[in-house]
């Protein structure tokens, strides 16, 4: 493969999927929650496609702006100083002509849906750019990167229902509970060299309390999802695939160890089921 190629690919992630997905399927959850039938999931299959086309597109895009900013800090990271920027394997230009180009993608995707899901997105793509920074000034970027890659719930479901429902609300909700949980299991894998150059996180505050903490967004999550479902009047298989969500969860916990790495990634990357699980139950009331 070209040098150069690979190390855009690097740079974008797009060899290590597990993020795009995470974008993506909050963008699912809302898309389906629109829907009344699987005759209106048919009916809006394009909106499905360029949903999870869009999340790959704008999951690069965050990769790219996320790296220009952290290009110095990178370097002093040993999970993250062989990235591209830190590296210089590409350049801080060419690097910001791609983020140019993947943004300007991702605002042709977002113009073709209404006009309500185009401010909801301009907010998620201001978002986008100031997460990176967050982790400079607050214990919190965890929270801050929830809301933005949740947003794509309110974004989905906007582009079908063109209004923001009660009820939808707490699919975000759980959403942000849920990426408070994975990404602050994520974050234990640097903490040694976070803490050495000042970088801040949820992982660092929480210290050996993280499963409790964990354990109670994902707690938090799944309340979330259950008033969903009874302010939707969702069947009872909805409730019996949210009991599947709980013990994914629970098992997540009782398997964190926080000192190993190894174990943090596996576990960060054990909640793409956990997404899927929760495209099943939306489904569900379907059957």
């Amino acid at each position: 493969m070209n040098h150069k190629l690979k190390s855009y690919i690097l740079l974008t992630r797009l060899n290590r999927p597990i993020g795009s997905l995470l974008l993506m399927f909050p963008c699912l959850w809302g898309l389906i929650a629109a829907c009344n039938s699987i005759q209106d999931i048919k009916q809006n299959t394009f909106l499905f496609i360029i949903f999870i086309v869009g999340s790959f597109v704008m999951r690069s895009a965050g990769c790219v702006i996320n790296d220009i900013f952290d290009r110095n800090i990178d370097t002093k990271v040993e999970r993250t100083k062989s990235r591209p920027l830190a590296s210089k394997s590409v350049s801080v230009y060419d690097a910001i002509i791609l983020f140019i180009i993947l943004s300007l993608i991702g605002l042709c995707i977002l113009l073709s849906l209404n006009l309500l899901s185009i401010k909801i997105g301009f907010i998620s793509f201001l978002l986008l750019i100031i997460y990176p920074l967050t982790k400079r000034v607050t214990y919190w970027p965890q929270f801050f990167l929830a809301i933005t890659f949740n947003i794509g719930v309110l974004i989905g479901y906007s582009a079908i229902a063109n209004s923001i429902s009660i009820e939808i609300i707490f699919i975000y909700v759980a959403g942000i509970f849920w990426t408070l949980g994975y990404d602050t299991i994520y974050a234990h894998q640097d903490i040694d060299d976070d803490l050495s150059i000042g970088v801040k996180s949820t992982a660092i505050l929480f210290g050996n309390n993280t499963k409790y903490w964990v354990a109670s967004f994902y707690s938090l999550m799944t309340l979330s999802l259950c008033i969903f479902g009874i302010i939707s009047s969702q069947k009872l298989l909805f409730f019996l695939f949210l009991l599947t969500v709980f013990i994914h969860q629970f098992l997540q916990i009782t398997k964190l160890d926080i000192k190993s790495p190894e174990v943090c990634l596996a576990l960060f990357k054990s909640n793409q089921y956990l997404g899927l699980l929760i495209c099943l139950a939306l489904l569900s009331s379907y059957i």
